[in-house]
């Protein structure tokens, strides 16, 4: 689920974080970047959970419609159960180990406050693909699959309330919300009709080494950030280091503790996944300052037979 350029950004904010707070605990700065990984997990599930809630809500509202004396816009598609019904929805609520897991967690957030639920739902009734979707007959998992798609894509995930609420929830989610979010239009996309049901239960991290990875690359980025100054300002003799922005100069330290101390990892990986982190979470120029120290770095160290890499890489 998650990939070394996500785990390298969760090592990023573990490090600000830390500058901020001036917290110099190593021990403590370790578990905050191993609940900050799980909680991305639980993220997930609330996204998945959502979807089960909606068409829950959408189902009493069919109930409710059928006691009524007087019709509804309801009464004017061929089939009101249609969106209640739709098989990918009925996947997810019918999912065995996806409804353990929740109750486990006792993730019930949407339960609990399904003034976000009717929300979402109000949204969903009023778009153009809902209205088509419903007009039409008849549907396969297809179909349906590709509305769910559309409509998580378009209405769920850009969502400004539901943001709010995850954000207040906890704050690392601020920036997992996109890359889960992303994770889970790509899960809908891809599922089959006939997937079993751990397809919607993933692997957090593809193995132990990623959060080995994660942990050796925040104790020896801060255990060695004096060593990782010196380079730096050797690198930027007109720059004085309270210039450089804090975001650019954690990168760079992660990025030269990188090139040093993880010879699986080609350099050239190193460097560019770096900039696009900085693309991402810096200024509009840092991507070109990084790679101008690093280009510098890397050359200096291959001439001085430090950057010593083997293997097949590690992405």
């Amino acid at each position: 689920m998650l990939t070394r350029r996500h785990i390298r950004v969760k090592v990023m904010q573990c490090i600000y974080a830390l500058t901020q707070s001036k917290d110099d605990s190593l021990e403590k700065q370790e578990k905050f970047l191993k609940v900050s990984i799980e909680n991305m997990y639980t993220l997930y599930l609330l996204m998945l959970s959502l979807l089960i809630e909606i068409r829950q809500l959408a189902a009493d509202r069919v109930k409710l419609s059928t006691k009524k004396y007087m019709s509804d816009r309801t009464d004017e598609f061929p089939d009101n159960k249609k969106f209640a019904n739709n098989r990918l929805l009925l996947q997810l609520a019918n999912n065995g180990r996806l409804k353990a897991t929740l109750e486990k967690r006792k993730l019930k957030d949407w339960y609990l406050n399904e003034e976000y639920v009717k929300l979402i739902l109000k949204e969903i009734v009023g778009s153009k693909a809902y209205l088509e979707y419903m007009k039409t007959p008849s549907s396969s998992y297809k179909d349906d699959k590709e509305l769910i798609a559309v409509l998580f894509k378009e209405i769920i995930a850009p969502n400004e309330k539901i943001y709010e609420y995850l954000e207040d929830d906890k704050l690392t989610w601020v920036d997992d919300i996109p890359i889960v979010n992303t994770f889970v239009f790509k899960q809908l996309k891809k599922v089959k009709e006939d997937q079993g049901e751990s397809y919607f239960l993933p692997r957090l991290l593809k193995d132990d080494e990623d959060m080995l990875f994660a942990q050796e690359l925040l104790t020896k980025t801060l255990l060695n950030n004096t060593q990782w100054e010196i380079e730096i300002e050797g690198k930027t003799p007109n720059w004085d280091k309270d210039r450089i922005a804090d975001i650019d100069s954690i990168l760079l330290k992660m990025a030269i503790c990188e090139l040093l101390n993880f010879p699986s990892i080609p350099e050239k990986v190193t460097i560019n996944e770096f900039l696009e982190i900085a693309k991402e979470y810096s200024t509009p120029k840092s991507s070109i300052f990084i790679n101008g120290i690093l280009d510098k770095l890397v050359k200096e160290y291959k001439s001085e037979g430090k950057l010593k890499k083997a293997g097949r890489g590690l992405l």
